[in-house]
């Protein structure tokens, strides 16, 4: 398999995980001011649901992002399987 037949698929698992990480961040620092506003406040933080909304969003978003990472993989090794097996039956007809 050629190395351009990959590049598509392989760069938006890529920039799939990227965006991951990056959500697992954002979910963290939202965790920590959250923390950080319970603590502080005597009385609940008017931002509060705000941050839970934004967490849920979050927790949402790496959700489909995992999800479409898994998608990707499955279609990159059924791509692969088909190749192998064009590859075959090329070979067989030699």
């Amino acid at each position: 398999m050629s190395k351009e037949q990959t590049k598509p698929s392989e760069s938006l698992v890529q920039d799939l995980l990227a965006q991951r990480r990056e959500l697992k961040v954002a979910v963290e620092r939202l965790k920590l001011e959250l923390a950080d506003a319970q603590s502080n406040a005597g009385g609940p933080d008017p931002r509060l649901s705000e941050l839970r909304e934004e967490v849920e969003r979050l927790r949402y978003q790496l959700a489909s992002a995992r999800a479409e990472v898994n998608r990707m993989r499955e279609e990159r090794d059924e791509l692969r399987a088909g190749i192998e097996q064009a590859l075959e039956k090329l070979s067989a007809v030699e």
